[in-house]
């Protein structure tokens, strides 16, 4: 286990899982653009029915966690490893989301 905790990415998809905004830190996981977009629909199809809109929910998808949350038309989701703290990751997608939300009210 990494002494620090890694995000392996962070996605931001609209309401048919078409990508807004993605950032990927580490290309040994999804090494070109169309294994990419294949993680991104997984994500979205194995996620898009639930109902995480008022809290983030934790998944874990082929050995990866994800914690995700709804705000109307918008996904957000960040993935780590399967040895990841979901809380450390809950942490992260709650201060994107807050500064997402802050960049668009301004």
């Amino acid at each position: 286990m990494q002494a620090c905790p890694q995000v392996k990415n962070i996605l931001v998809l609209d309401s048919e899982g078409k990508r807004v905004a993605v950032k990927y830190y580490s290309d040994e996981d999804w090494p070109t653009n169309g294994a990419k977009e294949a993680f991104e629909k997984t994500v979205f199809t194995k996620t898009h029915k639930t109902n995480a809109r008022t809290e983030a929910e934790v998944t874990m998808i082929d050995s990866y966690v994800i914690v995700y949350k709804f705000v109307e038309d918008l996904h957000f989701f960040v993935t780590g490893g399967e040895d990841q703290n979901e809380l450390i990751l809950a942490s992260v997608l709650q201060g994107f989301f807050d500064a997402v939300g802050i960049l668009l009210r301004s």
